[in-house]
């Protein structure tokens, strides 16, 4: 008798394999493909925030002031995005706006299409839970500050 169900348990090792290897990888994806935007977006609030900050070191007295303020903002961003692989297509210059408005309020804000990220990080289409992972159209972090 014994012979006869160990004859019938021969597959069933494998079935509870596949069962809990597509359980673990839908759970393992998740967390990888959440990962990388949820590290963008915190660094897009850093370094923005961070650029703001930097910018009250300069002399308001200053001649050139105006034109100081964006140029030093744009640096400290691109310093603190440094670290975005090439892959990920991050261009401070036409991803960041920096105004400073008549009222010295200065506003950095950082916009970054989803599009460009999808072409690094794929996104699955799972028949009951939708688009892994779901993200907005554009990731951005805003910081002003009135000087």
């Amino acid at each position: 008798m014994k012979a006869g169900l160990a004859r019938r348990q021969k597959g069933a090792a494998a079935i509870e394999f596949a069962a809990v290897f597509v359980v673990f990888f839908a759970v393992f994806y998740g967390v990888v493909s959440y990962a990388l935007p949820l590290l963008m977006l915190q660094s897009f609030h850093q370094a923005s925030s961070e650029a703001v900050r930097r910018c009250m070191a300069l002399d308001p007295t200053s001649a050139t002031y105006r034109t100081d303020v964006p140029a030093l903002a744009r640096e400290v961003l691109a310093q603190q995005l440094a670290w975005m692989p090439g892959t990920l297509k991050f261009q401070p210059g036409t991803d960041a706006v920096v105004t400073l408005s008549n009222t010295n309020l200065l506003t950095v804000r950082i916009n970054y299409a989803k599009a460009r990220l999808t072409t690094v990080l794929p996104v699955l289409d799972l028949p009951v839970v939708g688009e892994v992972p779901r993200l907005p159209a554009t990731l951005g972090a805003t910081a002003s500050l009135q000087l």
